[in-house]
């Protein structure tokens, strides 16, 4: 827009019905600030003093297998034997049928 003359820049001006050439570099309302905040991050395995080594910084070394809270299994008591019917396995659904093809229609 600065190559524009004055009489072409005018006219723009007057077209757009305000002037294009003011505040052109702040035309976004949502500018960040310059001094940011700093963030605030959780604590994680590399946030210790001592014994912080290289080898251990890592996450998913951290990681271990998932604890068993509650059995599927029902725990039998010492002498207490409840006699179960035994499950039956579950059985799976019908064969899938291909659905057929109209005949009305012989080219699809």
């Amino acid at each position: 827009m600065a190559t524009a003359t004055r009489i072409i820049q005018r006219l723009r001006n007057f077209l757009a019905g305000h002037d294009l050439q003011a505040k052109l570099q702040l035309r976004y309302e949502e500018i960040s600030k310059r001094t940011q905040p700093p963030p605030k991050l959780p604590e994680g395995p590399s946030h210790k003093y001592a014994y912080n080594y290289y080898f251990s910084r890592d996450g998913r070394r951290e990681s271990v297998p998932p604890t068993v809270v509650m059995s599927p299994q029902k725990a039998i008591t010492a002498g207490s034997q409840v006699a179960e019917a035994p499950k039956l396995p579950v059985a799976p659904g019908d064969v899938y049928k291909e659905p057929q093809l109209s005949t009305d229609q012989p080219y699809l």
